[in-house]
């Protein structure tokens, strides 16, 4: 090999180290992203059951109140 084949491959390498580098940081931020995205949902989740047993009670309560009318 050539002098120039070796400095070549050495840019390739150091390119393909910095790309590494670029495509780690950018797999941690989007770990981080979809831990947000699953806190919210699991928060998003928990209102809507909230809501969906008021509702359930609500419906209940008209339900015995046109029972006894």
């Amino acid at each position: 090999m050539k002098e120039s084949d070796f400095i070549a491959l050495d840019r390739k390498m150091h390119s393909l180290v910095a790309l590494c580098r670029k495509l780690t940081m950018e797999n941690q931020q989007l770990r981080r992203q979809e831990q947000s995205w699953r806190t919210e949902k699991a928060k998003l989740m928990g209102k809507n059951d909230a809501i969906r047993n008021k509702l359930e009670t609500i419906i209940q309560r008209l339900r015995s109140l046109e029972y006894e009318s």
